[in-house]
């Protein structure tokens, strides 16, 4: 089953995605908050899968809230929907720590979609958001870091994503000593010095 959380602050939308989720057998909507501290509070203790969160709701930041879900040790997908598509609602998220963004307006079937897409890990996009984030792309350099190697890069993306030592070594197959000297070497590299310095610049390369 996918879990699912809903964070949102418009009854009337929260009750249509609930009806929308309610037609598709493999997910449980296991809570709903109406800001972004709630929707915190709430995956601690409810551990879904998939958090559908708008970005802006009073008493708790959206972006703060993808912030710190993606902090935590096991943290959830979070796509993002919204009626915001500039560009700095977008990278904003993006650069947080969301999987997908898509617009309010987005037809039943594409919402489905990006909802499956999302819990399974890949990433989803509307049209609109889609287009914005290759124009994006297209004018940066293809390799931000060239002086890592593709380890430090996998360590690196890691931890933009929030994942503390441990988590990446399990996730890479690595001893925490290696993933230790990973950290330090990348540390180097980007002449940050400290964790949030490094996954500050990593979010900002588009890792």
């Amino acid at each position: 089953m996918i879990t699912v959380l809903i964070a949102d602050d418009h009854p009337m939308f929260r009750r249509g995605l609930r009806a929308l989720l309610a037609t598709m057998p493999d997910v449980e909507v296991v809570g709903e908050a109406t800001d972004g501290a709630g929707a915190v509070a709430l995956t601690e203790s409810l551990r879904p899968r998939l958090i559908l969160l708008d970005l802006h709701m009073p008493g708790g930041d959206g972006l703060t809230a993808i912030r710190r879900l993606t902090a935590l040790a096991e943290p959830p997908h979070i796509l993002v929907i919204t009626m915001f598509e500039d560009d700095d609602s977008v990278f904003a998220a993006l650069r947080a720590g969301a999987r997908g963004y898509v617009l309010k307006d987005t037809d039943e079937e594409d919402l489905t979609r990006a909802i499956r897409s999302v819990a399974r890990g890949e990433a989803l996009f509307s049209p609109a958001v889609a287009g914005r984030i290759v124009t994006f792309f297209a004018a940066r350099p293809a390799d931000p870091f060239p002086g890592l190697t593709a380890s430090e890069r996998n360590v690196l993306q890691l931890m933009a994503r929030g994942r503390p030592n441990d988590a990446i070594a399990g996730a890479l197959g690595l001893s925490p000593k290696t993933v230790r000297n990973y950290v330090s070497n990348v540390f180097a590299k980007l002449h940050v010095a400290s964790r949030a310095e490094a996954i500050a610049r990593a979010r900002d390369a588009g890792l």
